[in-house]
């Protein structure tokens, strides 16, 4: 099957003189079902329409998103796998030099805000052409949001892209829709009620709906912008959710209840399309994104983890979308059969990899179920945790005919492993590689309970069985754990517990995260509003450059760099006597630790 189309010419080679749908996206094109906007592509094909890409445009003139022609349908816009701001700038603000997703790994392949921008030049270009923006930029800003790199409430992306529709989520179904109600003949402006998509509209709140606080009310008070969150949070369920109303001035923004999630037959069919698994042609660099992604295998879809600084459950959703065993092994088959493939499958998994094939097994299957997460603050009566299905898949892909090595490189829930004895076991067995990256974040109770993350216990537990099975097989097997810095709620002295946590177990970490306030996260709207919005109790928040850096700096409790800076640290918190345990030396005097004995007693300058 041929590359689509990403100038005239690939499709007049197609016999096409026009296309239904034209995607323009900030990603380079690869063919593979990890690319958002690729796999789209080959859905809406396979479903009979003639569609083309549009990879990373010159956003400085009109020209080159015309390069497609006007379509007969749409335009549909990405910004690619992430949101451009998060792609281009780190915690600290400052311009990132690269981008994985462009050839080279070369930064400047596409523009800060690239939904707004790209929406723009094809109406500049196409006035009267449609155009419907979706991906994770757009579905995490879809409504009135905290933008960090601005440090502002910015309204709905819809509104600022002047865009015609949003999609959220994951676009399959509200796509597909939409392409095929155009394709029989309704007019665009009159649809307007697919789940999975919101509109622009005049007038009154739709009858049912429900009113989230207005964009000025989340402007100018934090309780409301709290309150908004909570509001629309508690409508994501995609079987019992409301029809979600946000007025901006005179206009409201309309938020149609997620769409339902695809069935396992629907899954299959999806990565059963005809993907090369390669980049265009036309590329002569690398894209890194790719090269890390080339060998991997996506097995399902969602997560129940509810974690507060993740987007996933508000993007993919809560529900885990599993594929069959044989869809899975039949990509393995085709992958194994491709002239670049060494015998390694980088990755069997998804969001969390021992998720496959988990389900709600309560009588309504979930339909009605509010909550935020199924583990915490506990796991839930009615999951379903048999690991049957995940084990019988691994061991099925070990066993394809050119298959030397399988990893899983996806994250694991360590604390749901604890009822998964058997993918445990095959896991360590043969799937680890000599590392294992797993994420506690942290290790004090305050801090992991605002990040929705199990506690230190569920922690140690595991590490102790890691190690423990590890040493039975006789394997040199160690754990890389991802830990976090800076999230609401988080210290200094919250940061000097973790590090001496890190220390008592002997364990280091190569790369530290800071947290970085992502669009539509809980973890960002406590960032925002030093609100816990499902409590409406106050969260401390790491603001400044400085205790940002400081708290950083304490991950890397072991290493030789960060010393000066980890001394920093102990001292603006008071815990100086935490040296000779953190370093290896002995602890400071008092008068150096910045402690003064006098007649009055002891106190501190």
């Amino acid at each position: 099957m041929p590359f689509l189309p990403i100038t005239s010419e690939e499709a007049r080679q197609r016999g096409w003189d026009e296309l239904d749908v034209v995607f323009v996206t900030g990603d380079a094109y690869v063919d593979h079902p990890s690319f958002g906007v690729p796999l789209l592509a080959r859905w809406l094909e396979f479903h009979g329409f003639r569609v083309g890409i549009i990879p990373q445009p010159d956003w400085r003139s009109r020209e080159p998103f015309m390069a497609l022609g006007r379509p007969r349908l749409f335009f549909a816009v990405s910004a690619g796998a992430m949101d451009t701001m998060v792609a281009h700038y780190t915690p600290l603000k400052k311009l990132r030099h690269d981008d994985a997703y462009t050839p080279g790994g070369c930064h400047g392949g596409r523009p800060n805000r690239a939904t707004i921008v790209y929406t723009s030049r094809l109406k500049e270009a196409y006035k009267d052409v449609p155009v419907v923006v979706g991906g994770i930029e757009a579905s995490l800003r879809r409504f009135a949001h905290y933008d960090y790199w601005e440090d502002k409430v910015r309204r709905s992306i819809l509104f600022d892209a002047k865009a015609d529709l949003l999609v959220f989520g994951m676009g399959e179904r509200p796509l597909l829709e939409l392409a095929q109600r155009l394709r029989g003949g309704e007019a665009f402006s009159r649809i307007d009620d697919i789940r999975g998509t919101a509109r622009a509209a005049r007038g009154d709140v739709p009858a049912g709906a429900v009113e989230l606080p207005s964009f000025e009310e989340v402007v100018e008070d934090r309780r409301s912008y709290a309150d908004a969150f909570r509001i629309a949070s508690g409508e994501m369920n995609p079987f019992s959710g409301a029809i979600l109303a946000q007025r901006h001035g005179d206009r409201l923004l309309v938020c149609n209840p997620p769409s339902a999630p695809l069935s396992e037959a629907e899954m299959d069919a999806v990565y059963a399309l005809p993907f090369t698994r390669a980049p265009h042609p036309s590329y002569r660099e690398l894209i890194p994104a790719y090269e890390q992604i080339k060998a991997s295998v996506t097995t399902h879809r969602g997560c129940f983890g509810g974690c507060a600084f993740c987007a996933i459950t508000h993007h993919q959703g809560k529900v885990i979308q599993s594929r069959s065993e044989a869809s899975v092994v039949a990509e393995v088959e085709r992958m194994a059969g491709m002239n670049w493939f060494r015998g390694s499958v980088s990755d069997v998994g998804g969001p969390t990899a021992n998720m496959y094939g988990l389900r709600c097994g309560s009588p309504d299957a979930g339909t009605r179920c509010r909550r935020e997460s199924c583990l915490y603050p506990s796991p839930c009566r009615h999951l379903f945790t048999s690991d049957k299905r995940a084990t019988t898949l691994l061991k099925k892909v070990r066993g394809v005919s050119g298959v030397r090595h399988v990893s899983v490189s996806s994250g694991i829930r360590y604390d749901l492993l604890e009822h998964q004895p058997g993918y445990f076991k095959e896991l360590v067995a043969h799937h680890v590689g000599g590392l294992l990256k797993v994420a506690p974040e942290h290790a004090v109770q305050r801090v992991t309970d605002l990040m929705r993350k199990p506690g230190k216990a569920d922690f140690e537990r595991f590490l102790a069985r890691f190690r423990s099975e590890s040493e039975r097989l006789g394997k040199k097997q160690y754990l890389i754990p991802y830990l976090m810095s800076g999230h609401p709620g988080c210290t200094l002295d919250h940061m000097v517990e973790l590090a001496l946590f890190l220390r008592h177990h002997n364990l280091r970490v190569e790369q530290v995260q800071d947290f970085t306030p992502t669009p539509g996260t809980l973890a960002t709207c406590m960032y925002h509003t030093g609100l816990d919005p499902f409590t409406g109790l106050e969260v401390s928040v790491a603001r400044s450059d400085r205790e940002k850096r400081l708290q950083k700096s304490l991950l890397l409790w072991h290493a030789p760099a960060e010393r000066r800076t980890i001394m920093e640290a102990l001292k603006a918190c008071g815990r100086e006597d935490v040296i000779a345990t953190l370093f290896s030396v002995p602890a400071l005097p008092a008068r150096r630790r910045g402690i003064i004995k006098g007649k009055g007693g002891t106190r501190r300058p």
